[in-house]
């Protein structure tokens, strides 16, 4: 069973944004699969232009909503509400290229939780380096980090190991995984990562560091 629930957080995204992450999974090679996107308080003007573009697509599409929790707990109830054999993220604000979950289902073969590199969309260099996750004064290239939304697994472990809030909870969750799992980290790059919006965490966090 090669079924894949595919999650998004949603919150404050514009909606054309969102709606480019979601036609990315509906154009994905592999069809076999469930999008569930949990809005996370959302204005209400955002939230009813997302459950209109749902309804269109209520065969593949679950809309869920509460009030603002973060990404963690949101991906978490997302989780709970999966029917997927394996579990995948979506940033609202980023894209797969066609062939992602069908490259993640080939490469999982003998694992049971793996992440990747993304094919990463800067406006500078420097957009190519977050802050390290031990270290907010030192920065780290994003190739060498895990993350949230490149992480494809069995649904057992994302069942067992919840995501935690907080920076960094993508590499926290992977290297818990890593205690219990078999899991690899693999350079293809299917997942388009959009690191020139300088309104994301990582962005808002790296100017805070340049600003002090």
């Amino acid at each position: 069973n090669r079924f894949v629930t595919v999650l998004i957080s949603v919150y404050n995204t514009d909606f054309t944004l969102t709606k480019r992450a979601i036609d990315s999974v509906l154009r994905q090679t592999h069809k076999n699969f469930e999008i569930i996107i949990i809005d996370d308080g959302s204005p209400n003007y955002i939230g009813n232009q997302i459950l209109n573009y749902a309804i269109k697509h209520e065969d593949k599409i679950t809309y869920l909503r509460h009030y603002n929790r973060g990404q963690s707990e949101s991906i978490n109830r997302g989780i709970l509400n999966s029917k997927g054999t394996y579990i995948t993220i979506l940033d609202a604000d980023d894209e797969y290229m066609p062939n992602h979950l069908l490259t993640c289902i080939k490469e999982i073969k003998n694992f049971d939780l793996i992440a990747s590199k993304t094919h990463t969309i800067v406006n500078e260099d420097n957009d190519y380096f977050v802050p390290d996750k031990n270290d907010y004064n030192k920065l780290v290239h994003v190739d060498d980090c895990i993350l949230f939304a490149t992480l494809f697994g069995k649904k057992e472990v994302f069942m067992n190991l919840k995501f935690q809030k907080g920076y960094a909870s993508d590499s926290l969750f992977y290297e818990m995984a890593s205690l219990e799992y078999k899991t690899r980290k693999f350079d293809f790059r299917t997942y388009i990562y959009y690191r020139n919006s300088p309104s994301s965490i990582c962005n808002r966090m790296k100017s805070q560091l340049i600003d002090n």
